[in-house]
């Protein structure tokens, strides 16, 4: 099944830290693949800006290795780089100073009539000096719109700050905070499976479901990220962006349509609904853990401190939550979450586990019986599995088997299994909003973490240790399994 190309208006889009590692990992890779594709227009326009000194050819030779590293080299074909690497420019300037500003707006009124999208792919602090600018220097027009990457703020007073900043500038409606989280076809998915079949939509509740699982785990190490990792931790890092998010697509009513914000209205019901976790409750309903020295499939890797190079830090790589929604659908019903760093495997996924059945007609020799469970895959090799049980087949009695019915998208499909970044820019170009966060959003999530870190804070104490390559901090374990339940590993 071959996927739709559906072209967009033509467009100038300006990135703002064209030479840094989100741009060469996922930006210029994303648009490379959409230009091959068919799908960018014949005008459309691409500027990289940074401070760093560069001809127009310069950085095109600057992306053509980018794109070389992070594209797989069957997808390179030389005719498709050199008509992406055409669309190519280049300014240089200082994004806290006016310096170099004005060969920006030369070389963006090149574009007339273009839609203007400014993606920040910087530092948070540069968000507020930036917008600024752009509106100082008159580039702001009803087609403009604004990208901005998380993190948004620190805690709730420094995201009002920054949304603030940006609001001065841009309306809400030209504001698109972006998770790439919302862009994997298997987040995507998860809407279709619950709004377009009637199979799961009627036992979506309490009353059915058990509890549900989020995990987000990541093999490797702060890498070169200590520095600002140690400022953040897993909860800023990932649980108030990608989880809760994640969380709000799983939990949220049926909207009334896929209007961006009748999607956002839902999601920012679910956020306001969570049961408020503080100093005397985040003992019980959170662990953080930071890992140590220890071993991966590459051999041996090093602790966090070794990482940083420092000798004690309170910073957590791993963090577990057991959040509750206050409301009639999901009354009762757990929400786990977990995510960190040296752990396993790289995987994300979604466990919804389904309440037991509560009488079985079959005798001891059939078999324990499991309860159904639907996992949702987002990386790698994104799919659905829906665990059942099943006779073995073959005489000799009823033998039951928990097996799952089991659709990867890449072999269902049989297409490249596109990178988020590639739907949410031109997303950004439509002007679609619903895969990207509102300031309420944002702000909502903010009041629900802070609490949580400020307890943390209070209590003194540092995060448990956990050995690189394992699943966490045994006090992990123990959050879920007093609840007489366990974590299901990938594969399970």
């Amino acid at each position: 099944m071959a996927s739709r190309v559906i072209p967009v208006s033509p467009f100038t889009l300006v990135i703002f830290g064209a030479t840094g590692d989100l741009s060469q990992r996922k930006l210029l890779p994303a648009l490379f693949h959409r230009c091959v594709a068919g799908q960018l227009p014949e005008d459309a326009r691409i500027i990289g800006t940074s401070r760093r000194a560069m001809s127009a050819e310069e950085f095109q030779a600057f992306a053509r290795k980018a794109i070389a590293e992070h594209v797989p080299s069957k997808d390179l074909a030389e005719d498709g780089l050199g008509r992406f690497l055409e669309r190519l420019d280049y300014v240089s300037l200082d994004a806290g100073s006016d310096e170099g500003w004005p060969d920006l707006v030369d070389c963006v009124k090149r574009g007339e009539g273009h839609i203007r999208v400014f993606y920040l792919a910087t530092a948070p602090d540069l968000f507020g000096p930036i917008s600024e600018r752009i509106g100082t220097h008159g580039l702001v027009d009803q087609q403009t719109r604004v990208v901005v990457e998380k993190p948004i703020g620190k805690d709730l007073a420094s995201a009002r700050a920054v949304n603030d900043a940006i609001g001065r500038v841009f309306p809400e409606e030209s504001v698109y905070r972006i998770d790439h989280y919302l862009g994997k076809e298997t987040v995507q998915n998860l809407m279709a499976l619950r709004f377009a079949n009637a199979l799961f939509e009627p036992v979506w509740n309490a009353a059915h479901v058990d509890h549900v699982q989020i995990t987000v785990a990541e093999s490797l190490g702060v890498e070169g990220r200590a520095g600002y990792y140690d400022t953040a931790g897993a909860m800023r890092d990932m649980v108030q962006n990608h989880m809760l998010q994640l969380l709000c697509l799983v939990a949220m009513e049926p909207p009334t349509s896929t209007a961006a914000d009748a999607v956002r209205d839902e999601k920012l019901k679910v956020l306001q609904s969570l049961v408020p976790i503080d100093g005397r409750t985040a003992t019980a309903a959170t662990v953080r853990g930071q890992y140590r020295a220890g071993a991966s499939a590459g051999g041996a890797v090093p602790g966090y401190l070794d990482e940083l190079g420092a000798s004690t830090s309170r910073t957590e790589t791993f963090v577990s939550v057991k959040a509750e929604i206050a409301n009639w659908r999901w009354a009762g019903v757990p929400f786990y979450l977990r995510t960190g760093k040296r752990l396993p495997s790289r995987v994300s996924e979604i466990v919804v586990a389904f309440r037991r059945i509560p009488h079985s007609m079959f005798d001891g020799e059939a078999g324990t019986i499991e309860n159904n469970r639907l996992v949702i895959r987002l990386q790698p090799d994104e799919g659905v599995k829906l665990w059942l049980m099943i006779k073995d087949p073959g005489p000799g009695g009823m033998r039951l088997h928990n097996v799952p019915l089991d659709m990867s998208f890449a072999e269902a499909f049989g297409v490249r299994n596109p990178d988020a970044y590639e739907r949410l820019i031109l997303d950004v170009v439509r002007g679609n909003q619903t895969l990207f966060m509102r300031r309420d959003e944002v702000e909502a999530a903010w009041t629900w973490i802070d609490p949580i870190i400020e307890a943390w804070q209070n209590s003194g104490e540092a995060p448990k240790p956990y050995t690189a390559g394992t699943w966490g901090p045994s006090a992990s374990i123990a959050l879920i399994e007093r609840d007489g339940r366990t974590w299901y590993d990938s594969g399970d």
